[in-house]
């Protein structure tokens, strides 16, 4: 299948010289391989649809923050440089490990009380849009509040330069895999559900397999989930279920609590086939990476492209 910027992406054998300059997301070849990530946060609200630039992504981590199921989204970038990212939206507690774990910058636009305060102690190299708008972020005029707030990320970059942070601190990586797996009775698996609530029913996910393209495409709504810049449908070479809990923090409050480290069950849907296993996020370091492993304790290896993580509770 194609990526952004005409990337072809195969099941094939890498040379030495092309694991020199591979994504340590994504696994494709990279002129950007050492850019330090950026991750950015996505609502999934129907009146910002279709985002802008989500279909480049290395990585997009989806998951409820209400208890009425709405998700957020935190979209990480290394390999593309979209033409504009957003609408961009508030910090969420749960997805701060999270970031940590793949070394990211984070930028955000506010966020939930919890999570502020951990990012203004410094928890994490962030960049939030309450304090830098019109400068590194911006309002678009004719999209209604709070969804028109933007970026791109030759600006965050630029801001993160400023803050003196690093723009080169990578993510170690995930194991690859660059053979074809073989399809059986047992494992096939074409289509995936993710019954998220919300907007009445405008917010359930579907990802169907396409052979011809090697990657899951999504749909949202009953509609394909479409990138605003390039027109294009969301597509992704592995997508990965994480099963997990969650708690009201106070009662009657609107937010959850998420549980993002530990470990617990995992669905691993590549190739139109379908691994059961764990992930694991050692709770002992906030930038313990996540990863996932199959039910002999050895990590799983993804098929090169974009990954999304569904984060089911």
């Amino acid at each position: 299948m194609t990526w952004a910027r005409g990337v072809s992406i195969g099941i094939a054998n890498q040379n030495s010289e092309d694991k020199k300059t591979l994504s340590s997301i994504a696994g494709l070849p990279c002129k950007d391989a050492a850019r330090r990530p950026v991750a950015v946060m996505m609502p999934s609200d129907p009146e910002t649809r279709p985002l802008s630039g989500i279909g480049s992504a290395d990585l997009v981590i989806e998951m409820p923050v209400t208890p009425n199921g709405i998700t957020r989204m935190m979209a990480i970038f290394q390999c593309q440089t979209p033409s504009e990212i957003g609408s961009i939206r508030s910090a969420r507690e749960d997805f701060i490990p999270l970031a940590a774990g793949f070394n990211a910058l984070y930028a955000h636009w506010g966020g939930e009380h919890g999570a502020l305060k951990k990012l203004d102690n410094g928890i994490l190299d962030n960049i939030d849009a309450m304090k830098y708008e019109g400068t590194t972020f911006y309002r678009k005029a004719g999209v209604p509040k709070p969804h028109n707030g933007f970026s791109t990320l030759d600006l965050i970059t630029d801001k993160a330069r400023e803050l003196g942070y690093s723009i080169t601190k990578d993510f170690g990586g995930y194991a690859r895999l660059n053979d074809s797996i073989t399809v059986n009775l047992a494992n096939v698996a074409n289509t995936i559900t993710l019954d998220y609530q919300g907007y009445q029913g405008r917010n359930k996910v579907a990802w169907a397999y396409d052979a011809s393209k090697k990657a899951y495409l999504r749909s949202r709504g009953l509609a394909p989930e479409i990138d605003k810049l390039t027109g294009k449908q969301i597509q992704a070479s592995v997508v990965a279920v994480m099963h997990t809990s969650s708690h009201v923090l106070i009662e009657g409050d609107q937010y959850i609590v998420v549980n993002t480290i530990g470990q617990g069950t995992a669905d691993i849907y590549q190739q139109g086939t379908l691994t059961g296993g764990t992930w694991k996020k050692d709770p002992k370091r906030l930038d313990s990476p996540l990863k996932f492993y199959d039910s002999n304790g050895k990590e799983i290896r993804f098929t090169p492209g974009p990954i999304w993580i569904e984060i089911k509770i």
